[in-house]
């Protein structure tokens, strides 16, 4: 087995090229790092990627608009001026109703943002349209508050470290401004399931159910789940963030966000080494000091970032040998299992959907009538079984970007809501017959659909574990949950991006604040190894 000489040190070396872990590579190179980036795949990205998935077509394979990632982070890193354009921003959102003909219903349309912009949607009755200006107004000034979460470290809890109580403090200071009938509200709602909060705002149940949609997208969550209300603020909170370009579409696909951002980290010094697969976190000296790889070679440095899930960070790369058995055991207990899963299409046509208009089609389309419709197509799950009728966030990314597909033809991306990870015949026996239901269900909405249909690909949670390699293909690593997150995000002693392992960090979505294409986990990360390091 080789070893690189200790000239060829690295101050820092990440695990993985996925979004988070090239933001990090960047950060920490611009402050005068020697970064190496080590990718297993044959491009940088992870989830955030673009990929032919049949001749002539390309699609965004995982997440497929961008709306949370800070205009912050896209400035400080001057994404523009390494390659990132728009192709389209301020994309409309439409929610479709369930009980009216296909072709005579009238959905709901945001102008241009997601299902919790704060300007009412065109199809609302008077009292909707004040209901909904209360509800956003009064979530607008929650997410407000609870912004600074995702702009920094989580403190501990139990030390007498000042900045820890300063971080408390300035969070518990953000509440308070809310004033004390706000703050009684938030309180009040915190712990509870979406279903009940728009239950008291509202009567339209296409309102409901695009509402409620955004609560549980990505997560393992029904409406009636508990803690639906926490991931509609941290969604809400995270749209603040970013900015007002609202919901965009990268002009490429999500992959050349991932390549701007692997341009800026290279601009920056980092080195960036594709098709190179880690086996093994290496351990001197009770700390971490650099990695093995499956080829056989070692590569020393001072610090090492995981990118990659928790699971497979603590129990495959490092091992238990390192750790504590309490903190195995609670990395162990991780929900780690995804129900969302991904469908693309490549169509001849453009489809139609309740006589949309291309403008409208541009952005994404909703299908989830009710928060009834959503609740029977969460317990479908637990039982193996996909929904007969399944709930999605659908896409036409090639109405704004005509390179993804040939001419005259067009590309479908749909999230799919829910797909359990453990179908109860198994995937291989009952992919086909899942993706023809989820076909019928989009013909159903869009009548002559399924006669464009010259390709098709269903990504479920086992196919994302396997190609995105994350543990459960879960596209937050791991649930976003009380008891998974802020704080104690992962697992307690390993939720301030550091970890038990002297030297070992965490910079992807099973940190905090979660998944998404946000890029603050990556940026927290590097300034936790910034401020532990000092200067080089």
């Amino acid at each position: 087995m080789s070893t690189l000489p200790a000239s060829a040190r690295y101050d820092a070396l990440i695990i993985g090229a996925g979004h988070n872990g090239l933001v990090c590579a960047a950060y920490l190179a611009r402050a005068g790092r020697r970064v190496l980036v080590l990718e297993a795949g044959a491009a940088v990205g992870g989830a955030a990627i673009t990929q032919e998935f049949t001749p002539g077509f390309r699609v965004s394979a995982g997440a497929h608009l961008l709306h949370l990632m800070p205009a912050r982070i896209e400035q400080e890193l001057g994404l523009s001026q390494h390659g990132l354009e728009m192709a389209a921003t301020h994309l409309p959102t439409m929610a479709l109703h369930a009980s009216a003909p296909p072709g005579t219903e009238a959905p709901l349309a945001w102008a241009g943002g997601a299902a919790a912009h704060l300007r009412p949607p065109a199809g609302l009755t008077p009292t909707e349209t004040a209901a909904y200006s209360s509800y956003t107004a009064q979530l607008s000034e929650f997410a407000a508050a609870l912004q600074p979460i995702f702009e920094g470290t989580p403190p501990r809890l139990g030390t007498k470290a000042w900045s820890d109580k300063l971080s408390w403090l300035r969070l518990g200071w953000q509440v308070r401004r809310l004033g004390r009938r706000h703050m009684r509200e938030l309180l009040r709602i915190g712990a509870m399931n979406v279903f009940d909060l728009l239950q008291e705002h509202f009567a339209d149940p296409r309102l409901q159910g695009a509402l409620a949609f955004d609560a549980v997208l990505g997560s393992n969550y029904g409406p009636r789940s508990p803690g639906t209300v926490l991931t509609l603020l941290c969604r809400a909170a995270a749209q603040r963030v970013a900015g007002s370009g609202g919901l965009r579409q990268p002009r490429g696909g999500l992959g050349a966000l991932s390549a701007a951002l692997a341009r800026a980290a290279a601009a920056a010094g980092a080195e960036i080494r594709l098709e190179t697969e880690v086996a093994q976190i290496l351990v001197n000296d009770d700390r971490a000091s650099g990695v093995r790889l499956r080829s056989g070679a070692a590569i020393q440095a001072a610090a090492v970032i995981s990118n990659a899930d928790p699971k497979r960070t603590f129990l495959e790369l490092l091992g238990t040998a390192h750790l504590d058995t309490g903190f195995v055991r609670r990395v162990h207990h991780l929900r780690t299992q995804g129900m969302t899963g991904k469908l693309h299409l490549a169509l001849s046509g453009v489809p139609r959907f309740g006589g949309l208009s291309d403008a409208q089609l541009q952005g994404r389309v909703i299908l989830a009538p009710s928060m009834d419709y959503l609740e029977r197509a969460f317990n479908s799950t637990k039982y193996g079984e996909y929904a007969a009728a399944p709930t999605m966030e659908i896409t036409l990314p090639t109405l704004s970007d005509s390179t993804l597909a040939p001419p005259g033809a067009h590309v479908l991306s749909a999230v799919v809501q829910y797909l359990p990870y453990a179908l109860k015949e198994g995937w291989e026996a009952g992919r086909q017959r899942c993706l023809e239901t989820l076909i019928k269900a989009l013909e159903a909405r869009s009548p002559g659909l399924a006669a464009l249909v010259q390709g098709a690909q269903l990504l479920t949670p086992v196919d994302i574990e396997q190609r995105m390699r994350i543990t459960g293909g879960h596209w937050h690593h791991a649930e976003l949950a009380f008891d998974q997150f802020y704080m104690v995000r992962p697992v307690p002693g390993a939720a301030q991006y550091s970890t038990p392992l002297p030297g070992l960090y965490l910079c992807g979505a099973g940190s905090h604040p979660g998944g998404g294409v946000m890029g603050y986990a990556g940026r927290n990360a590097a300034r936790q190894v910034l401020a532990q390091r000092g200067k080089p």
